[in-house]
């Protein structure tokens, strides 16, 4: 599986409103210029995050974006659920019915344990990990 660029950058706005997790809003233009993320795109980004209650945005003058839960309660595996839907490397893992193979299909179980070893482990992941450098994680 290869993550969208909508979930690598959907991580990468979150870790930057971390950040500024005790300040005021964080407006668009300002996430993109920190991020190199486009403001369109940030839009588009924004919205699934909102709606999951990661991200809360606030109207006005003074408004923009903030982290609307703690960064040690936000794993990747969160992001990438809530930017693609789930976390699993074939369509017939969530929906037998994709497939007329998935009954005696052969390979179904090793791609059903890939995609729950991976989800397991962007469960382990949180925000404050990622910032903290607690799992040999980079800091940004």
């Amino acid at each position: 599986m290869k993550l969208s660029a909508k979930s690598r950058y959907a991580a990468r706005l979150l870790l930057e409103l971390t950040l500024h997790k005790e300040e005021t809003p964080v407006r668009t233009a300002v996430l993109s210029e920190h991020t190199g993320i486009t403001v369109q795109f940030i839009e588009q980004i924004i919205r699934p995050l909102k709606k999951a209650e990661l991200v809360k945005s606030v109207r006005g003058a003074a408004g923009g974006h903030l982290l609307n839960k703690d960064p040690k309660e936000i794993t990747l595996g969160d992001i990438v659920r809530t930017t693609e839907g789930s976390i699993t490397i074939v369509d017939c893992i969530e929906c037998e019915d994709e497939c007329v193979r998935s009954s005696t299909c052969p390979t179904r179980s090793v791609w059903e344990r890939a995609s729950k070893a991976m989800e397991k482990e962007l469960d382990a992941v949180t925000l404050y990990d990622l910032m903290n450098d607690t799992n040999g994680c980079v800091q940004q």
